[in-house]
């Protein structure tokens, strides 16, 4: 693969895995304009955000088996199409309800751009280059949050909200256009691979049961559901029990983005000299002590706004080595349905972190314990999980030995 096409591939699969993230997070300024011309509330109007994400869960899992069977182009037109017409839809919605089914059908469609860049990674890269691509992925994806808030703010105090919905079409049209003419078919179509619910399920299962995946999945998400629960705390961190303003809010968010998608890229560089398994190990043991160090601060009063935002910086940081290394080995004994992985995956990342930021939510209180013991309960978690998993890894792979052994003989 020559650098040209390795670059545009890279390019491609951050465009498509950025598309959620950035439907995400461009129409959120536009809350109290939206709110104002459907006759709404701003808090009905955020039940449009629940929508999306219920629309994310049902669509990890729905796009999985399709991608096995009919190979990743096919799911994904129809996919970004999906999202294409959703977002127009969204663009002319006159009530909150409709917005809110509508987001919910946009989220669906977003989801196959999402699962399937991630399962194509497994294919057309070499495994043992899968997490530094994850890296190079999470780098585009990490921009969003930075920049799309901030674009949709402007657009949508120049143009009205429906022109953010407009822009996230031709979006849409964009990645479906670079797809059709920009991606190779990566996978074989697996005919017999059946899409009635049993064998489904049977896949999925299947899937839970290699050691590996269940370790590193499951790692990577209770680890990365820490994110959500400072998404879910920072505003009362920050603008309450600190006091700083909005702006000033906008740049802490910034910079703290900033430790995640930099320690990311830096992982690309640790991979020349070290496993993924030690990255993982070593950046997980090290969220772990941050986190206990901030529950106590936190519980005894100790640190202000610096220490916090420091804290908060290498603790986001971790998560930088965490995530890319913790999906590209969940993904690496998945070849022939990759597909079905990468969704599971993905749900079950979503899953724990939406639950991390409702039980945030659900402390109403001007403290920031709260969302800080969730953060470290769940550094501490992954840990266990990591360290029992790697044992039953070993296990599995001196009995596959053995059985190879009477096999041969």
């Amino acid at each position: 693969m020559t650098k040209t096409k390795y670059f545009f591939l890279i390019l491609l699969l951050g465009s498509l895995t950025a598309l959620g993230p950035f439907s995400i997070d461009m129409y959120l300024p536009g809350f109290p304009a939206i709110a104002k011309d459907l006759h709404t509330t701003v808090a009905k109007v955020s039940l449009s955000l629940s929508g999306f994400f219920i629309g994310i869960s049902i669509g990890q899992l729905l796009y999985g088996p399709l991608l096995d069977r009919f190979g990743r182009k096919k799911p994904l037109y129809i996919g970004l199409s999906v999202y294409i017409l959703a977002s127009l839809g969204c663009a002319f919605a006159n009530s909150i309800e409709w917005l809110i089914m509508l987001r919910c059908v946009q989220a669906v469609g977003s989801c196959a751009a999402a699962v399937a860049s991630i399962a194509m990674v497994r294919d057309l890269f070499p495994v043992k280059d899968n997490a530094k691509v994850f890296a190079l992925l999470m780098l585009v994806v990490g921009v969003s949050p930075m920049i799309a808030p901030t674009v949709g703010g402007y657009v949508t105090t120049a143009f009205g909200w429906h022109s953010v919905f407009i822009i996230l079409m031709l979006l849409g049209a964009v990645n479906l256009f670079a797809s059709i003419f920009g991606l190779p078919e990566s996978y074989q179509p697996d005919k017999t691979l059946s899409l009635k619910p049993k064998p489904i399920l049977i896949n999925f299962i299947s899937v839970l049961k290699e050691p590996q995946f269940y370790t590193y999945a499951f790692t990577g998400a209770i680890a990365f559901s820490g994110l959500f629960a400072y998404v879910a705390g920072s505003p009362l961190l920050f603008m309450d029990i600190f006091a700083v303003k909005e702006e000033t809010y906008g740049w802490i968010f910034a910079f703290l983005s900033i430790g995640l998608i930099g320690a990311s890229q830096v992982n690309t560089l640790m991979l020349r000299r070290f496993s993924s398994e030690q990255l993982i190990f070593a950046s997980l043991i090290c969220q772990s002590i941050t986190g206990i160090v901030f529950l106590t601060g936190s519980i005894n009063g100790w640190f202000g706004l610096p220490e916090t935002i420091a804290l908060l910086f290498i603790f986001l940081s971790c998560l930088g080595f965490a995530s890319p290394n913790a999906s590209a080995l969940s993904l690496a004994p998945f070849s022939k349905n990759a597909g079905s992985a990468s969704a599971l995956m993905g749900a079950v990342q979503m899953g724990l972190g939406a639950l991390a930021s409702v039980l945030v939510s659900m402390f109403d209180t001007r403290s920031s314990v709260p969302m800080v013991a969730i953060m470290a309960s769940t550094s501490i978690f992954a840990l266990l999980i990591l360290y029992t998993g790697r044992k039953n890894i070993k296990n599995k792979i001196e009995i596959d030995k053995e059985n190879a052994g009477v096999s041969f003989h």
